[in-house]
């Protein structure tokens, strides 16, 4: 299902302001993401926020998919989001990382990445066959 086909410059000014709001929104969902991931319920770490996080990308792809018929513009606000996971790796002033911890939370970016990017990935994966 495809928006409805207007004539003129409107339409495009509308996709594209429409696919810049989803990579903005991929960027959000990177950073809230990150920073609920070590959620723990008791002594046990619960990273519910990465599987959020990849169903939320899953959506915005979905969006992204909806009012373009290119890939790679669909693939927009999952390109966002890994830039932002890079970018969060990094160290911060002072030496402050967001990922990491102790014990499992050591490998969080692998987790993060795997549940986050896995759904809209095969989601892309499989609108290209």
């Amino acid at each position: 299902m495809k928006p409805p086909r207007t004539r003129g410059t409107a339409d495009s000014a509308i996709r594209t302001a429409v696919l810049a709001l989803l990579a903005v929104d991929g960027v959000l969902s990177a950073v809230a993401g990150a920073l609920f991931l070590p959620l723990y319920l008791g002594t046990v770490p619960l990273p519910i926020s990465a599987l959020v996080s990849g169903l939320v990308n899953l959506a915005l792809v979905w969006a992204a998919a909806y009012w373009t018929d290119s890939d790679r513009l669909a693939a927009l606000p999952l390109m966002t989001w890994l830039v932002t996971v890079a970018a969060l790796t990094l160290g911060g002033p002072g030496g402050d990382i967001v990922f990491g911890g102790p014990g499992v939370m050591a490998y969080s970016v692998l987790i993060f990445l795997a549940l986050g990017a896995a759904p809209p990935a095969v989601f892309l994966w499989r609108r290209t066959r």
